[in-house]
Order: structure tokens, then C-alpha cells, then sequence
């Protein structure tokens, strides 16, 4: 499973989204909510309001979730009616609640086991989806499996042995107990949910795709959900959906009112002084910084780490027993900054996170959507910033224009990030010693499958450790950029 989508950035561009309005809608034969469900007030609703149970409402009441979201006042009541739906609403609207609380409330109706199938383009994403089914069905009993790649095969054959209600699943790993575990098979299954639709319906996951499809009933209901639906039609029919309701509370690139977002342009060899420079900016903020590869996330990690931050990466070349672990540790605030590859773009819900931080801007425009999304999540605030060098010009030209706006410039003083010059370099050369140390003990092909992640170091927060400031260099001159 690649970390980033495997379409031509020139292709992306050219879609048109399957925002799914205007000619899409007559092209997808998507039916509009009825008049009455769009003319409920959003102040005054309750989750009763939405046909939920007594039993459901008070699971919501228990999680906190005070009343329903946009997604999840449209979306339910649709979905209880038994239908089709295609939903599109920002990161961090609450899509998860829109599809999990009206199949535990069917289920309950009509018990059985494998009655739906969850699926999701990342392990973590999966492993959250089933934390809340079960939280919202620990009351009433609910059974659910999270069946992704990187796990025990034995363990998860037993998992799926005990016929779990739910099943929440990578789409590779589930291909293989298909073909591999005895017995075990998808023919009653009564929804299928994708999660991150437009991830799971492009090529990355075609094959395996294909091959569920054949598996499973046709009589079923079938929910797509996403931040950023850019497939077309065909793809969209892949799916099988039957006379499906559109269910939209978002443009087609869209990102939460309380999110700000800025760049910042800098010479691509100051990156690290500015990264730390806007780190100790925000000091006492939780970080989630973007990198395009393996070898960045643990470079900047290990970089940070000499510097006395808390800094704990994730990627794909981990096992997933250290992906959850570093995870745990971000989401428990034993670490403030999560340094990670887009594996941890879609779906992940970390309510604390205040910063998003792009050290790569990311190829595909779309993927911003998704990683900016990590912040700013349930109605709370946050800041997303976007590192652009000379070298990222266009790239972050095409994420403006996605967003149809300019975004803000985040300010830097020049001669405070060239006081850091001395003190980043030095752990520059740390972790570059350190990598090699890697690369030499692990050997090339998995120098950081089993990275280290952890815990000797005494954490003292980098304004402790680094002097910043505008006082002058050595040669008592003004430090500037040649």
C-alpha cells in the first residue's frame, strides 16, 4: 500500500469533482434529500430527531457528542430509510457517527453476524473506525474486527472465526483471508461502507477491489464517504450503487471555517531552520508535520529529537505494532509532535492536534484537503502552514487554486531563523549519524522498518535548548540570506 494516491498530478487537475452537483448529479442519477430533512434547523436538533434509538442516543451522550454534526443530520436519516449514499462533507465533520450509528440501529432490528463491511485505504484509519463502533455498540454487545495488513494472519482468522458484526478492513489484507482462511466468506453481508472513497476506488486498490465486489451480495446498501470525491462516473459505477442519494454539506474542496491556513516561502537549504524557527513560534502547540518519504520522517524526526523535542515518526516502513505505538503515544500527549508520511492523512481523529505542518507540500493537490484536515476538527480551531521552496512554486499554485483563495503568509523573522543556524546544524550531523547507524545495523532495504522510536532522551523543550534571537553572528554582522 503506497502512502500517496498513484494518479497523474495532470489528470487530478483536469477531473472535475464528483462534488457530485450540477450535470454530475443528472450523470449519477443521485437523488436530492427530500425538502424536509434540508429544512431542519440546525440549532435545535437531537440526535432523536434523527430516528436514532434511546440506547444510541445515550452512546453519543457517553462520547461526548453533543448533538449531531451536518454530515450526520443528513446522512442518517437517509440512511435508515435503506438507501444508497454518496456523502461528501470536510475532514472532521464526523463522517464516522453518518454511517456507524445507522447500521448498529439496523442490526439491532435484524441481528446477524458479518452484516457490514467497513473498508479503508489505511491501517490506522481502520483501527479508529473500529474503536467507535465499538464505543457506540458496547452497550448493546456489538462485535467488531479490524482486519488490516502488517498483523498476525493466525490471529486474524481467529478473529473473524468468533463472526464478528462488523468487519473494518484494508482492502489487501481482506483479499487474502478471502482467499487464504477457511470458511471464512462474505455472503451475508448487508452494507458495505467505503471510507475515503475516492482513495479506495482509484487504481491502488483496483484488483483487490474487484475481487470483493465478486464476493459480496448485490441486495446490499452501500454508503461511499469522503472529503475529496474526484472520480468519475465509471468508477463511481465500480461500486454498485442503486439509485443513490447525493448527501453534501461541503463544496468539492473544502476545509473548516476555524482552520487558518497560511504559507510560508523560503530557499529550500534554510527548510530545517525554519521548521524549527516556526516550532519554537508556536511553543506549546501539538504538531502534525507532513514529509514526503520514509527517510525525511525519520530524519526530521531524529533532527528534533537532538534539538530536545518530542518528536515520534510514522510512516509505512514500520511494523504496524510501532505505527499503533507511535500513534499512542502522539494521541496520550507523551509526545507533541507526530512526524509522518501521508499514511496518517485520511480519517485519523486526534482532537488535540493545533498544528499542521507541511515540511513536503504534498504532489497531489487534494491530499492537502486531507492533511490540513488533521486540525481544526469537531468545531475546534487550528493553524495549518505550508513550507513552499523555489522548487514547490507550482505545486502550491495548484493547491491554491483548488481551494479557489490566497492563502495568508506566515510571517518569519529573517534574522531570528539565522540565529538557529549554529544549533540545527549541529543536529543535522547528529541524525545523520544516527541514519547511517540505521542504515548500517538494519541494512538498506528495511533501514526503518524497526526504527526506534523511543525514550532515553530528556525532553526539555527547544526554547531551553536553543538561544533565539536577533542578536548578531560572530562577525558581529546582521545574519542575512545571500
Amino acid at each position: 500500500m503506497s502512502d500517496s494516491d498513484s494518479e497523474n498530478l495532470s489528470d487530478l487537475e483536469q477531473e472535475e469533482a464528483v462534488s457530485i452537483d450540477g450535470s454530475d448529479v443528472e450523470k449519477e442519477e443521485t437523488k436530492e434529500l427530500s425538502g424536509e430533512l434540508n429544512d431542519i434547523e440546525e440549532t435545535d436538533v437531537k440526535w432523536s430527531d434523527l430516528g436514532l434509538i434511546d440506547v444510541l442516543c445515550e452512546a453519543c451522550e457517553d462520547l461526548k457528542w453533543k448533538a449531531p454534526t451536518k454530515i450526520q443530520k443528513e446522512a442518517i436519516p437517509v440512511a435508515l430509510q435503506g438507501r444508497d449514499i454518496i456523502a461528501l462533507a470536510e475532514t472532521g465533520s464526523g463522517k464516522t457517527g453518518a454511517f456507524a450509528l445507522p447500521i448498529i440501529q439496523t442490526l439491532l432490528d435484524n441481528p446477524q453476524r458479518f452484516y457490514a463491511l467497513i473498508m479503508t485505504p489505511t491501517r490506522e484509519l481502520a483501527f479508529q473506525i473500529g474503536e467507535q463502533f465499538e464505543a457506540l455498540g458496547s452497550s448493546v454487545g456489538i462485535k467488531c474486527a479490524v482486519i488490516v495488513g502488517g498483523m498476525d494472519m493466525v490471529s486474524q482468522a481467529l478473529q473473524l472465526a468468533k463472526k464478528p458484526h462488523i468487519i473494518v478492513a484494508t482492502p489487501g489484507r481482506l483479499v487474502d483471508h478471502l482467499t487464504h482462511t477457511k470458511g471464512f466468506n462474505l455472503k451475508s453481508i448487508k452494507y458495505l461502507v467505503m471510507d475515503e472513497a475516492d482513495r479506495i476506488l482509484n487504481m491502488d486498490f483496483e484488483v483487490e477491489l474487484d475481487k470483493i465486489l465478486k464476493v459480496i451480495p448485490r441486495e446490499r446498501r452501500t454508503f461511499l464517504f469522503s472529503a475529496t470525491m474526484t472520480k468519475k462516473v465509471k468508477k463511481l459505477e465500480r461500486a454498485s450503487l442503486k439509485d443513490p442519494v447525493k448527501v453534501e454539506v461541503s463544496s468539492k474542496y473544502q476545509t473548516v471555517d476555524k482552520l487558518q491556513q497560511s504559507y510560508i516561502f523560503l530557499p529550500s537549504r534554510y527548510k530545517d531552520l525554519y521548521l524549527v524557527h516556526i516550532i519554537n513560534d508556536l511553543a506549546g502547540n501539538s504538531f502534525i508535520i507532513f514529509c514526503s518519504t520514509c527517510h525525511a520522517t525519520v530524519r526530521v524526526a531524529l533532527m528534533l529529537r537532538a534539538l530536545g523535542l518530542q518528536a515520534v515518526p510514522l510512516h509505512g516502513q514500520m511494523s504496524q505494532n510501532k505505527r499503533l505505538a507511535a500513534l499512542n503515544k502522539f494521541k496520550a500527549k507523551a509526545r507533541s509532535i507526530l512526524i509522518c508520511t501521508d499514511v496518517a492523512s485520511r480519517g485519523l481523529d486526534i482532537p488535540h492536534v493545533d498544528v499542521v505542518l507541511n515540511y513536503d507540500i504534498p504532489t497531489h493537490s487534494k491530499d492537502y484537503i486531507h492533511r490540513v484536515g488533521r486540525t481544526a476538527r469537531a468545531g475546534r480551531s487550528g493553524k495549518a502552514i505550508t513550507m513552499v521552496t523555489q522548487y514547490d512554486v507550482e505545486l502550491y499554485q495548484r493547491i491554491e487554486h483548488l481551494l479557489g483563495k490566497q492563502l495568508a503568509k506566515y510571517e518569519a523573522e529573517e534574522d531570528e531563523v539565522m540565529a538557529l543556524q549554529e544549533r540545527v546544524g549541529e543536529a543535522q550531523r547528529t541524525a545523520k549519524l544516527e541514519l547511517k547507524d540505521i542504515e548500517d545495523k538494519r541494512g538498506s532495504k528495511t533501514r526503518f522498518k524497526n526504527f526506534d522510536d523511543d525514550d532515553t532522551e530528556q525532553f526539555n523543550g527547544a526554547r531551553k535548548r536553543i538561544n533565539v534571537g536577533n542578536g548578531p553572528n560572530k562577525n558581529g554582522k546582521k545574519k542575512k540570506f545571500h
